[in-house]
């Protein structure tokens, strides 16, 4: 007979010891500090970031370890103006996601209400994924064959990368404004929509997936995170070269990555360097891909240098060991395609206006008609209007002809606002200049686990 084991017992320690979080502006001059205390649980530190990406907050500088049992971080984080969260409102909501009132410890785990699937201010609706090879003018076929087979769309979120694709949309019905949920009907538009992915004259042995879920029944994933789960796949397909390979960032192909892994003998951990243009939900990207390779991160520390972001994670796999070479190079390759699939360079268009069936395969179409290529795209509705934002770029890789921007605002801004702008280089936060620096952004303001380690060894 097995011991009796009283199921309040797991939470006990839980309930005695909740979440703290604290929310610091008067210790820097221009950033937050925001800190996280907890009991510690597996998956925990990308629910935090999550919760902080959600809100758009770039994290410039940061501190975390979980070793013990204990969960301990402190974020530097700014807005998207790079200006210190000064709002009520946002403040109250991260001090409800991650402390004691929120769900971090939950048997289940948590997810950020900001951008999860089933988002709750679209109603009822079905999710649909998709995942193929990517051409110019798929976008406008994808949405020109959900209008046509009477699907509303209400939110999607869309990624391509080496030539290939992922996107979760939300559509509901035309005539009931409610979930697709006739198993017949769901045939069709999986159907269509895989013609459509494998494109046409193409064998049907090619890599697509589309998946259907409706209404309540949507796993509650988040989506950038369930963006990155459908293209994790294609990167051991790839076949690429490893990150390791680039020798630094400077000169031709600077703004690639670098990533390198060691072995810290000291404490038994994985080293992961990373070194690339810093911007917003970098970390949340890094830390996002390395759970769902099924590592844990015991350690971090995150700097901004002059527009790069520095990174030093220190890993181990979940059965507590360190990684095999096979395996090192493995996660180069991830996490380099991790770090560039979210880069976007060219222009982005936001469009706002009222929503309406077929806006999206109209706005899609007249990119397709002028020649451009949707690298990423970001569709929300809210109260019957539709905010779209598209990073558009020339599939030729040269710069977008403003001429053709003109062009685009005399197509659809008759009936939608229509903004243009370049995509900055980097949206990073610089490193604010310190007393005594002598106007040097200094490296030696980056905290590093691995000196402190040879610290105490010595």
């Amino acid at each position: 007979m097995l011991p009796y084991f009283d199921p309040e017992y797991e939470n006990f320690n839980q309930r005695i010891n909740p979440p703290r979080v604290c929310i610091d502006n008067a210790t820097c001059s221009d950033c937050t500090l925001v800190k996280v205390d907890s009991m510690n649980k597996n998956g925990i530190l990308l629910e935090v970031l999550q919760v902080l990406s959600d809100l758009d907050l770039h994290i410039f500088k940061a501190y975390i370890t979980s070793d013990g049992g204990w969960f301990m971080d402190v974020f530097h984080v700014v807005d998207k103006q790079g200006q210190k969260i000064t709002d009520d409102k946002t403040i109250k909501y991260i001090e409800k996601a991650l402390g004691p009132e929120s769900n971090l410890l939950g048997a289940k785990g948590s997810n950020s209400p900001g951008r999860s699937v089933g988002l709750h201010s679209i109603g009822d609706h079905t999710a649909i994924e998709l995942k193929g090879p990517d051409r110019t003018g798929l976008l406008s076929e994808i949405f020109a064959v959900l209008a046509d087979l009477q699907c509303n769309v209400l939110a999607a979120e869309v990624w391509t990368h080496r030539m290939r694709v992922a996107c979760v949309v939300y559509v509901n019905d035309v005539a009931t404004g409610g979930a697709i949920d006739d198993p017949g009907r769901v045939s069709r538009i999986e159907t269509r929509l895989r013609h459509v992915l494998r494109g046409y004259g193409s064998g049907a042995g090619e890599d697509t997936h589309a998946n259907f879920a409706v209404g309540s029944a949507t796993p509650h994933h988040h989506v950038d995170r369930r963006l990155h789960q459908l293209m994790h796949a294609d990167v051991d397909a790839d076949g690429g070269a490893p990150a390791a390979v680039v020798a630094g960032c400077g000169g031709e192909g600077g703004d690639r990555p670098v990533v390198t892994v060691e072995h810290c003998e000291e404490k038994s951990y994985s080293v992961v360097n990373v070194k690339c243009r810093d911007r917003s939900k970098l970390l949340f990207d890094i830390v996002c891909t390395l759970t769902d390779m099924h590592y844990v991160v015991f350690h971090a520390a995150v700097s901004s240098e002059a527009n790069y972001g520095i990174q030093e994670l220190y890993i181990r796999r979940k059965d507590g060991k360190t990684l095999l070479k096979d395996e090192a190079e493995r996660v180069i390759r991830c996490l380099e395609a991790a770090i560039s699939r979210r880069v976007s360079e060219g222009f982005t268009l936001e469009l706002c206006g009222r929503d309406r069936v077929g806006l999206l395969s109209d706005v899609t179409r007249v990119l397709r008609e002028h020649g451009l290529t949707v690298a990423r795209a970001d569709v929300t509705t809210a109260g019957g209007q539709a905010t779209n934002v598209f990073y558009v770029r020339n599939p030729s890789g040269q710069p977008v002809d403003m001429k053709t921007i003109e062009g685009l605002r005399g197509r659809v801004g008759q009936t939608v606002m229509l903004s243009a702008k370049s995509v900055p280089a980097t949206v990073a936060k610089p490193v604010p200049e310190t007393a005594g620096s002598g106007g040097s952004l200094a490296r030696a303001s980056f905290f590093s686990f691995g000196n402190l380690f040879a610290k105490l060894r010595a």
